[in-house]
């Protein structure tokens, strides 16, 4: 124990070496920047990546165990980050050394599973390859295993990936993704599956000021900013669309901040060939008219 301890502290093995090589806390903190609020999501990934931090310590210390499980589950509704965190799963998993590349393959059933006799073994092996040595985020992954349709292809898929699972650990990392109560069934049905998978995380829902500062931030990444006016307006039409059906929390901010975009350069367009200067601040300022012409304020079933 005296050899493992001195092990501990030398220039090579310790602590601020693996991370500092890894650049851990890099990630991480770009993580804690780049994501709004999912407090719950990144205690879990600072948890996930103690432990292989510490895993990889032991193992220059000469501490021998099994490679830790990495096969996850991501549940939540659409546009709560889900896809995001994978791709950021995916950079920690490769600085650390547990996978070989940053690379991450996103599928779903249609990817996977063919549409006749002896179609689904090569079209699920195909995705594999691309993704070995990476990560496969399978999304809305429930839609696999469909116990209502007997002939259905998709079982044969989910007995690929079970047996891959199993024997190509330390070549693919699997995450599962989709709505967490079809998730719980799914895994409910396919227990084989739901015992490969470790990591359980579930995405909470933003609140409207959470999707506020996301809009926020996506606008300033492409040097807009709301005016005080427009950021009221930007709000209430957030409360208003999460009302409304196929609401996808970042993906619907995303999509309001397209048209929005759309609308502020059609006006300056308009102003500039009538003649009037236009500004700097004209240039990169939403303004609240730019908001308010959406469909969202004018009808609760449609999404502008």
């Amino acid at each position: 124990m005296a050899a493992r301890a001195n092990a501990l502290g030398t220039a090579d093995g310790g602590f601020e070496d693996v991370l500092q090589s890894a650049s851990m806390e890099t990630v991480l903190s770009e993580l804690d920047r780049d994501l709004v609020a999912l407090a719950p999501v990144k205690t879990r990934i600072r948890e996930i990546s103690a432990l292989l931090v510490v895993d990889r310590l032991r193992r220059q210390a000469g501490l021998t165990s099994e490679r830790p499980t990495l096969h996850m589950s991501f549940t939540g509704n659409p546009g709560t980050g889900k896809t995001t965190v994978a791709m950021r799963m995916a950079d920690i998993l490769h600085r650390l050394g547990y996978i070989q590349r940053n690379h991450v393959v996103a599928v779903t059933r249609d990817d996977l599973v063919g549409q006749y006799v002896g179609h689904t073994a090569p079209k699920t092996r195909e995705v594999l390859k691309r993704a070995f040595g990476g990560v496969l985020f399978i999304d809305e992954a429930y839609y696999l295993y469909r116990p209502e349709n007997d002939r259905d292809y998709g079982v044969e898929a989910v007995e690929i990936l079970l047996q891959v699972m199993e024997s190509d650990r330390d070549k693919l990392v699997v995450i599962l993704a989709g709505y967490k109560d079809r998730m719980d069934e799914f895994f409910r049905l396919n227990p084989g599956m739901s015992s490969r998978v470790a990591h359980h995380i579930d995405f909470p829902d933003y609140t409207v000021d959470e999707l506020l500062r996301i809009g926020e931030l996506m606008l300033a990444g492409q040097a807009y900013q709301l005016s005080p006016d427009a950021e009221d307006a930007f709000r209430e039409y957030i409360g208003r669309r999460m009302r409304q059906p196929r609401f996808a929390h970042a993906r619907s901010v995303r999509n309001a901040i397209e048209r929005a975009r759309l609308r502020h350069a059609n006006r300056i367009y308009a102003a500039a060939r009538s003649g009037t200067p236009v500004s700097l601040d004209d240039l990169s300022r939403i303004e609240a008219q730019d908001i308010r012409a959406s469909r969202v304020f004018t009808t609760s079933t449609k999404e502008g």
